[in-house]
């Protein structure tokens, strides 16, 4: 069974990003980010609309980080502050060492490559930091950008996987791929 401690958050770096906790003042581009219609068309969530709601979505993440539940980057570029993106551990099962891996980003920053760099920055952290032995995700069926990436990055189709959590999850519309710890 894994063992998480998130204190001292783990702040992560590529050849061009910075993965960084939260912060309160990410509020106003947070609710940008979770308000475009394009960042949300294969997501199954209702659009923030205001930066109050974006604040309260952030106090939400701090608080899964302090209960050592779930990790939350912003991504931001190293020669500027500004989020370009989000990417997440969460749905952690200490049990089995399994996590689910999510992530977004603003669409004026589609087609960059940003994705392709901070993905194996975050399964190497859940790999060898973490001690996962299985990172899932759920891509919508429809988001062929996001499957090929995760393809790109050795994940595969999980039936097992699909099963176990079609037991507690609706999984309309979205497919399973997994990546195992290498042996």
């Amino acid at each position: 069974m894994l063992v998480l401690n998130f204190n001292p958050f783990p702040t992560l770096v590529s050849e061009r990003f910075i993965l960084r906790a939260p912060a309160l003042s990410d509020d106003e581009a947070i609710a940008a980010l979770r308000s475009d219609p394009r960042v949300n068309q294969f997501l199954n969530r209702a659009a923030t609309t205001t930066v109050a709601e974006a604040r309260q979505f952030i106090e939400k993440l701090q608080a899964g980080i302090a209960a050592n539940k779930s990790l939350y980057w912003i991504i931001t570029g190293k020669e500027s502050n500004q989020l370009v993106g989000t990417i997440c551990c969460w749905n952690i099962v200490p049990e089995s060492g399994r996590a689910e891996i999510g992530y977004e980003l603003r669409s004026a920053f589609f087609g960059k490559g940003i994705m392709q760099e901070v993905i194996p920055v975050v399964i190497k952290l859940g790999f060898e930091q973490l001690h996962l032995q299985k990172i899932a995700a759920l891509p919508a069926d429809k988001n062929e950008k996001s499957i090929k990436l995760l393809e790109r990055h050795h994940f595969e189709i999980d039936h097992a996987l699909r099963e176990e959590l079609e037991k507690e999850d609706d999984l309309t519309g979205l497919l399973c791929y997994s990546l195992a710890r290498p042996a």
